[in-house]
């Protein structure tokens, strides 16, 4: 007979006492701001608002999506912060929030930043790499409109690392976060623009809440032309049975007067042998 080993059980949870403590002072929590007056160009507005919509329009059923709202990824302090211009944490469907705290929500998986003149005046490249570092978001795109021979930089997570493609990477402009690749297209009025294609050469493109919506009037449009082409071609085949069956009746018209007039003749025949000679 084996001996029963004796069930081990976690330790209880302290009791809280219902008492209220005396304190030397009152607590202070961390304040997190959840803006700051920064100056933005307008292009550089024009710039990161497309691609969020863009972002929104494809993605809100899956993710959640912000754009120039705070980071923030130590509880201990407001200071640890930075504001993307536009990122993405997969997993949860769309919603409103005022501030990101990784904590609570976890880190952002795809970060982006347009560079533009107001970025004067703000933390060097590499110290805010390394702020994306610290808040553990694993794929970083830099677009700089002005920059025609490397427009798109990448970097990504690894090994606690945020290491960039090369320039010779054939992949360079796979966004792996969302399965989709890269691309800069000339826009008319805002030059160099950030975009997202659904292939390596960029033609397929995730349209703009104004394209999509040019595509769906488009669409109508050729539905409304394909129903009224159906219409006059269901037309067209009634007309045409009409005339099918118009010179059905009449062949069998001429039929019938043939059949008469072969019946008539053929009666005069037999009258005629009937006679006496």
């Amino acid at each position: 007979m084996s001996a029963i080993e004796p069930t081990v059980r976690p330790p209880a949870a302290p009791r809280r006492s219902t008492r209220t403590h005396v304190y030397s002072r009152p607590p202070e929590p961390v304040f997190f701001p959840e803006s700051e007056e920064v100056p933005e160009t307008n292009r550089h507005l024009e710039l990161r608002t497309a691609l969020y919509l863009i972002l929104k329009r494809e993605f809100a059923h899956t993710a959640t999506l912000g754009s120039d709202q705070f980071v923030y990824w130590d509880p201990r302090t407001a200071k640890k912060r930075l504001a993307p211009d536009a990122f993405v944490r997969l997993g949860v469907p769309h919603r409103t929030f005022r501030t990101w705290k990784t904590w609570l929500h976890g880190a952002p998986d795809l970060g982006v930043e347009i560079v533009s003149d107001s970025d004067e005046g703000e933390p060097d490249w590499d110290e805010k790499l390394e702020r994306y570092r610290a808040a553990g978001i694993r794929e970083i795109v830099r677009f700089h409109p002005e920059d025609r021979e490397r427009p798109i930089r990448i970097w990504d997570a690894l090994d606690g690392d945020l290491v960039e493609r090369a320039p010779d990477d054939p992949d360079l402009r796979a966004c792996e976060t969302l399965g989709l690749w890269w691309t800069v297209v000339e826009d008319r009025s805002l030059g160099p623009m950030l975009r997202l294609a659904r292939d390596r050469e960029g033609h397929d493109l995730l349209p703009t809440p104004d394209e999509a919506e040019a595509q769906a009037r488009e669409a109508e449009a050729q539905a409304r032309e394909a129903e009224a082409q159906a219409r006059e071609a269901e037309a067209k085949v009634r007309e045409a049975e009409a005339k099918v069956r118009e010179a059905n009746e009449k062949l069998e018209a001429e039929v019938q007067a043939l059949r008469a007039e072969l019946a008539q003749v053929k009666g005069k025949r037999r009258t005629r042998r009937r006679s006496p000679g």
